[in-house]
C-alpha cells in the first residue's frame, strides 16, 4: 500500500472517509461514551453479531452489569442468562473470566495498551485496537470482516482475504488517520457496513471509489474472493424430556468447554447409523446420566443452523425409570417445573423446546 499511494493521497484518502463519516456515520450506543468497559462489552458482542441484534443486549448488560467490577462479582451463570440467544457462548464466558483478570491483576481498570489487553480472555488483535482506539483514541488498527472487504476491493486483492491476513494487516496500519484513530476505525467500519457490502456495494456514493482498483477494473462484485467452502455437516439428534412421578423435568448443565459450555439443556446426543432415535435417547441418557428410561410419545422435532453445523433434534417425552441421575458427562443436573426454567440459560434451540412445552400444556 506504501508503494501505491502518495503521501498526498493517503492524506486525501483520510481526509475524504472522515468527511463522510462526519456526515453518515451511523449513531449506535456505544460510539457515545469513552467509557472502557461499555466499549469492550459492545466489541465483543459485534464479533460475529449484526448491529441490530447487538443493541437490546447491551443495553439489558450494561443495566444489569454496569461497570467491570458488577461483572466480576456476577455468577457465570447469570452471565450466560443475560447472553441467551446471542450465540457464540465462549465470548460471554471469556468477558466473564477477563473482567475479573481486570479487577485482579489491573484494579479494576480496562487496560490502555496493545500488550496488556492482549493478555485478557477473549481479545484478539481486531478486537484491541477497536477498543483503544474508541476508548483511548489510540492509534491502533483494526481488521474485522467489513474492514478486509474495504481493503480487499481497494487494492483488487487477488486471493481470499483470509490468505492475505499480513498484507492486509500492513495496509490496515498504514491507511489509519494517526490524528483521528477513533473516527477513522469507526468510520472505515461503516463503510463496509453501509455502503462496501458483500452484495450490490453502493460504489457510486463511496467516498474511496476514485482510489479503489477494484471499482476502476469493475470487478466489485468479483472481490473479496471467496474460498472453497467444504458441505456444513448435519448432526441428528435424539433429545429427552424426562419428567418424573412429580412432573418434574430433567435439565443438565454442559461441561465448560465448546460452543455451548456452560448452558442447561435437555440431555440427549447423536443418532448412530443404524439406530433408531428412541434406542438413540436410551443409549445417550444411560451413558450420560446413568438412569434408565422408557422413551414416550414424540413432542416437536427442530431444525437449527450454525454458522459451521447444521443440527436436526428429535424431541421425545420421556419417563425416569429407575437409577439415580449422575453427573458423567455434565457440571450438574436439576429436576425443575416448567414454571422455573427460565432462570437457566439455555441455547437456543432448547428454548424453542421450552416454548413446545408451554405450548402443550396450555393446550
Amino acid at each position: 500500500m506504501d508503494a501505491v499511494l502518495t503521501s498526498s493521497q493517503l492524506q486525501k484518502l483520510r481526509r475524504s472517509l472522515l468527511s463522510w463519516y462526519a456526515q453518515q456515520g451511523r449513531n449506535l450506543p456505544w460510539r457515545n461514551t469513552r467509557d472502557p468497559y461499555q466499549i469492550w462489552v459492545s466489541e465483543i458482542m459485534l464479533q460475529q453479531t449484526q448491529v441490530k441484534t447487538v443493541i437490546p443486549y447491551y443495553q439489558r448488560w450494561l443495566a444489569q452489569f454496569p461497570t467491570v467490577a458488577d461483572l466480576a462479582q456476577a455468577d457465570q451463570q447469570q452471565v450466560l442468562k443475560a447472553w441467551e440467544g446471542l450465540g457464540y457462548y465462549a465470548r460471554g464466558r471469556n468477558l466473564h473470566k477477563a473482567a475479573q483478570k481486570v479487577v485482579k491483576d489491573y484494579n479494576g481498570q480496562i487496560p490502555d495498551n496493545l500488550a496488556a489487553i492482549l493478555t485478557l480472555p477473549g481479545i484478539g488483535r481486531t478486537t484491541a485496537g477497536g477498543i483503544l482506539s474508541a476508548a483511548f483514541n489510540q492509534p491502533v488498527s483494526i481488521l474485522d470482516g467489513n474492514v478486509k472487504r474495504v481493503l480487499a476491493r481497494i487494492v483488487a486483492l487477488p486471493t481470499p482475504p483470509n490468505k492475505a491476513l499480513t498484507q492486509l494487516w500492513q495496509i490496515s496500519d498504514t491507511l489509519i488517520d494517526p490524528e483521528h484513530p477513533r473516527d477513522f476505525n469507526q468510520a472505515i467500519m461503516d463503510l463496509g457496513a453501509t455502503l462496501c457490502t458483500p452484495k450490490n456495494p453502493s460504489c457510486l456514493l463511496c467516498p474511496w471509489r476514485n482510489f479503489c482498483q477494484a471499482y476502476q477494473q469493475n470487478r466489485q462484485t468479483q472481490i473479496p474472493m471467496k474460498e472453497a467452502s467444504n458441505p456444513i455437516p448435519h448432526k441428528k439428534i435424539g433429545v429427552a424430556v424426562i419428567r418424573d412421578e412429580n412432573g418434574k423435568m430433567l435439565i443438565d448443565r454442559r461441561l465448560e468447554e465448546g460452543l455451548l459450555g456452560g448452558l442447561w439443556e435437555f440431555p440427549g446426543g447423536k443418532i448412530e447409523p443404524g439406530e433408531t432415535i428412541q434406542d438413540c435417547i436410551k443409549r445417550e441418557i444411560k451413558e450420560e446420566i446413568g438412569i434408565d428410561i422408557a422413551v414416550e410419545d414424540h413432542l416437536i422435532t427442530i431444525d437449527h443452523a450454525y454458522t459451521h453445523l447444521k443440527i436436526t433434534l428429535n424431541v421425545y417425552f420421556c419417563r425416569h425409570l429407575a437409577g439415580e441421575p449422575q453427573t458423567i458427562e455434565c457440571q450438574e443436573i436439576r429436576w425443575v417445573t416448567l414454571d422455573e426454567i427460565d432462570k437457566f440459560p439455555f441455547p437456543k434451540a432448547n428454548t424453542r423446546i421450552i416454548e413446545a412445552l408451554r405450548e402443550q400444556a396450555v393446550g
